[in-house]
């Protein structure tokens, strides 16, 4: 397993991260209690959770597992959860508010039955809160010892920079990571988040890494998604939005590439995929999510899987969502770029 830190902090984790989305609903404790040994086991060190995951139940059973486990097993796991999603039916039990994550994160700690978590996450950016606010009381809680490192997720580029130069500006806590969608179906987040998440030293922690397990193989041509997804609840929904803007046959063409090179190094289709999302720049850990132990055993092994520069190049060229001339493509580069004579 190769580590990485977290972001621009001195906190070194694993290059791979166990995700616990699927904690008290898709798999039980037991089953829970045994992913989380056996990535314990394989090297691993970042466990990641939110406390919407199964309305607190991912959070509680984790903690069941941590109250059960030596101190040495303790010591190893680097903790990150999530604040900012509803948690009940009151105006304030959802937000990013002094008022809610004050309660979230307590709570989450509660769960845990730990007195801090080493990543602390904003789920997702709250209109209807000055950042400030919220900024305030990460550092507040920073200060408190109560986490050790504050974190974004599901920001825009620009909502990412605010948020940093607010935080420098006032001398409170910087954010060093951001969680995002990523992987080889979802590069849109390389036009303007992992710039501003490079040039601010913000370490990735990608979600959805399969893309909603079209990356995994289990998918073909004349096969629609039969269960749910990460990109929603309907079944059919992954395959409808990829038509919405055009993507069938780029997703198709993705899926192929993988295929080949998968199956001229021995690999899985998923094992590939890991393997290219893990060296992107600014990636810091990708993380897991599996139903079962198999599943996860076999993503685990992503971590000896090295694409060569010739394997690189298709996959890049064949997952490039393209685009137009302005911003993005050849005129925007253009006008962006200075070279000295």
């Amino acid at each position: 397993m190769e580590y990485r830190t977290l972001g621009r902090s001195g906190c070194a984790v694993s290059a791979l991260a166990l995700g616990t989305m699927t904690f008290g609903a898709e798999t039980d404790e037991a089953g829970a209690h045994e992913q989380l040994d056996v990535f314990v086991e394989a090297g691993g060190t970042l466990v990641d959770l939110a406390d919407v995951y199964s309305a607190g139940a991912a959070e509680e059973i984790t903690g069941r597992w941590l109250a059960a486990r030596p101190a040495e097993v303790r010591d190893r796991v680097v903790l990150a959860t999530k604040g900012r999603m509803p948690m009940g039916e009151e105006p304030n039990a959802v937000g990013n508010s002094r008022r809610h994550l004050r309660r979230a994160l307590d709570d989450s700690l509660r769960r845990l039955g730990v007195d801090h978590v080493d990543l602390y996450q904003l789920h997702a950016w709250d209109p209807l809160t000055p950042l400030e606010e919220t900024l305030r009381f990460l550092d507040d809680a920073v200060r408190a010892g109560k986490i050790g490192y504050p974190g974004l997720s599901n920001f825009l580029g620009w909502q990412v920079q605010k948020a940093v130069d607010l935080a420098e500006r006032e001398h409170l806590a910087v954010p060093v990571t951001l969680q995002p969608s990523y992987s080889l179906l979802v590069r849109q987040v390389e036009f303007e988040i992992v710039p501003a998440c490079l040039h601010n030293g913000l370490g990735l922690l990608p979600w959805g890494p399969l893309g909603g397990g079209w990356l995994s193989g289990k998918y073909t041509r004349d096969q629609r998604p039969s269960g749910a997804t990460r990109l929603g609840e309907d079944p059919a929904r992954g395959m409808e939005a990829y038509d919405r803007v055009g993507e069938r046959e780029r997703t198709w063409d993705v899926l192929e590439a993988v295929q080949d090179v998968a199956e001229a190094r021995g690999a899985s289709m998923a094992q590939v995929a890991l393997a290219w999302l893990a060296a992107r720049p600014a990636v810091t850990s990708v993380i897991l999510g599996a139903r079962t132990v198999e599943q996860l055993r076999g993503n685990l092994a992503a971590a000896d899987v090295v694409l060569d520069d010739d394997e690189t190049a298709r996959l890049d060229a064949v997952s490039d969502p393209g685009a137009a001339d302005y911003p993005y493509g050849e005129i925007g580069v253009e006008q962006r770029t200075r070279v000295l004579p």
